[in-house]
């Protein structure tokens, strides 16, 4: 009667580990699933980012172009100086958005190369953590093996006792 004790006792312990790796396997699957949601979230800030700091380029090369054409007009033009200083004031406040936009365009660029960055650390986590969640599944299933040979062993034994 004390090794059939002992099976159930068995038995129930194998139960027990098999409950745990479950919900292990549940803890890391909503764990993956939240990263997963983190990493597509990021990839929609890059994709942002890039779309602003492509618009910020195009800002800046179109301002520059201002730029050149006032310049160029300023020096080609013999006005007035009531004329020239309009054009010199126009000028410095299209320098200074130009500037402006040079600087969004680096914060932007720097905000990207961080989101790509933090991109890649999701990534890699959410690979650790798929490997983690493999490693539990192949345990579960190592477990419930163990746990079927048993209930079959107790199975056996029962019949065995049984047929006595």
């Amino acid at each position: 009667m004390s090794s059939l004790d002992g099976i159930k006792q068995k038995m129930v312990h194998l139960k027990e580990k098999e409950e745990e790796a479950l919900a292990k396997v549940e803890d890391l699957t909503a764990k993956n699933k939240s990263l997963e949601q983190e990493n597509l979230a990021k990839e929609q800030e890059i994709t942002s980012l890039a779309h602003k700091n492509q618009l910020l380029e195009n800002e800046v090369e179109k301002l520059e172009k201002i730029i050149k054409d006032l310049k160029t007009s300023a020096e080609e033009s013999n006005q007035s100086n009531a004329t020239n200083e309009s054009l010199q004031r126009r000028l410095q406040l299209l320098e200074e958005e130009a500037e402006q936009a040079d600087i969004n365009l680096r914060e932007t660029n720097e905000k990207l190369r961080q989101t790509d960055v933090k991109a890649g650390h999701y990534e890699r986590k959410v690979q650790a953590l798929e490997s983690a969640r493999d490693q539990w599944e192949q345990k579960h299933e190592e477990v419930s093996q163990k746990y079927a040979a048993t209930r079959k062993e107790l199975e056996d034994f029962q019949a065995e006792i049984g047929a006595m």
